[in-house]
């Protein structure tokens, strides 16, 4: 991949789009909303397209829309999250390189120094200031995920930020100076009120809502109470195997800790 493709200014070619619409939304076709559309140019208003894939020739490009774009004719937009449990892996990678590169380009076309226009640099993905160089590169942003088992049981919360009233493991976004595992302790403390031990990597996965990068951990209770933060979380208690509430859908690291947990048990 050269440095100009790299950079979204090689040329409008290729055999797919993902198009990313105002509020979270992705466009689809009408009758396949399980696949990005194919064989669009939408407009590029919103940002210059960006090359997220590249398999033998057969190019994928990303590009955010304006927050009033319609969808092209035969397609639609429909909600991020949706796409989670209908997209392969490989798919959901591409969708996850889409947002988080045309999104930060779309937000990221003025120096956050001097407030000059910036530009695409020629040789990766970042952006330059033509007047005092700022160079910008893509936003990353850590995230922790964390399985707490006790015993046979494993603690689930339903978040308040959550538009759906699922139940899932706890995550929170790593501070400035702090390890993950650093993370992990004061985010079960703060949402939950109680301690950890036994602290293990289970994966990782990007997670484009934006641009967060998921790293996935379990641990083992080591005391206290549940006690819900308000500001955080709506519900949160312990549960057996057999009784689970509504749970993320398949695709997310979230439910992938809670599938192992089934699985495996609280040994896995």
């Amino acid at each position: 991949m050269s440095g100009s493709e790299q950079s979204g200014t090689a040329p409008y070619r290729g055999d797919g789009w993902v198009v990313l619409g105002a509020a979270d939304t992705v466009m689809v076709g009408e009758d396949d909303p399980a696949h990005f559309v194919h064989g669009h140019a939408p407009s590029s208003e919103g940002g210059t397209p960006v090359l997220v894939a590249d398999d033998d020739g057969r190019r994928t490009w990303a590009v955010a829309t304006t927050p009033d774009a319609r969808p092209a004719p035969g397609t639609r937009f429909v909600p991020a999250w949706e796409l989670i449990s209908r997209l392969g892996p490989e798919d959901f990678a591409v969708l996850s390189r889409a947002r988080m590169l045309a999104t930060w380009q779309r937000d990221h076309r003025y120096c956050g120094r001097c407030g000059s226009p910036t530009a695409a640099a020629p040789d990766e993905h970042a952006v330059v200031c033509a007047v005092c160089g700022l160079r910008s590169y893509p936003r990353i942003s850590p995230v922790i995920i964390v399985r707490v088992t006790r015993g046979d049981e494993i603690l689930l919360a339903r978040p308040q930020r959550a538009g759906r009233a699922l139940y899932s493991v706890l995550a929170g976004f790593v501070e400035a100076g702090e390890s993950l595992e650093d993370t992990v302790v004061r985010e079960i403390a703060e949402e939950v009120g109680i301690a950890v031990a036994g602290i293990a990597y289970f994966g990782s996965q990007p997670w484009p809502f934006p641009h967060a990068l998921m790293v996935a951990f379990t641990a083992r209770w080591a005391g206290g109470e549940i006690t819900a933060d308000p500001k955080e979380i709506v519900d949160a208690g312990w549960y057996g195997s057999g009784a689970l509430p509504d749970i993320p859908p398949p695709g997310s690291i979230a439910r992938a800790l809670i599938d192992d947990f089934l699985a495996n048990g609280a040994a896995a």
